[in-house]
């Protein structure tokens, strides 16, 4: 094919195989559209990745996405510092949050427990979790990992954990289908699945 014989082009839909979901039509599809690109908006394109990679850090809280030392949900006084909500990836913060219903804080894990994957434990953030739990004044945990075998596991895991030191642990109700990423979950299931939360 001729692409490949334009080795810049080749490589840029090498790139764009690499993102998740994304096959080899598709990266060709965006490869040859950059290639349309103006030549300042393709710097543009370019160093907004640059950017987003070098400015985005995790918060020194929560570890959710933010270019501050703080993210804008730990800045916020008017919420509930009480209460902490865990979940495994960023994305799952926005899911929360567009769901109006949750005015607490977070924790992101950055993954779950797998050992056929290699993550265990030592791999995600439960120590930090842990501590925020022993200096800060915590009511509630209220567990939202993804209803996988893999967050099934981290939440349990966690919360024979945080038993010892006397904090309630919830479980986000099942309105979530088991399998599914809270990612994908629409703002009513998510908002019953909060509100139906039980204790483990």
């Amino acid at each position: 094919m001729m692409e490949y014989n334009v080795l810049p082009l080749a490589k840029l839909i090498e790139q764009f195989e690499r993102l998740p979901g994304i096959g080899k039509k598709t990266a060709q599809r965006l490869a040859y559209f950059v290639l349309q690109l103006s030549t300042d908006d393709a710097k543009e394109f370019a160093e907004a990745i640059v950017n987003a990679h070098d400015k985005i850090k995790y918060c020194k809280i929560c570890k959710n996405l933010t270019d501050q030392d703080l993210c804008y949900i730990c800045r916020n006084n008017s919420r509930d510092k009480s209460i902490i909500c865990v979940v495994e990836d960023p994305r799952d913060v926005v899911a929360l949050e567009k769901t109006g219903e949750f005015f607490a804080s977070y924790h992101v894990l950055h993954g779950a427990i797998s050992p056929l994957n290699g993550i265990g434990p030592d791999q995600l953030y439960i120590k930090e979790l842990l501590n925020r739990i022993r200096s800060e004044e915590i009511k509630e945990v209220i567990m939202a990992t993804n209803p996988t075998v893999e967050g099934e596991a981290t939440a349990m895991y966690i919360s024979k954990l945080l038993k010892p030191l006397g904090v309630k642990v919830t479980r986000l109700a099942y309105g979530i289908p088991v399998g599914g990423d809270l990612e994908y979950a629409d703002e009513v299931t998510l908002s019953r699945a909060l509100l139906g939360r039980s204790e483990i």
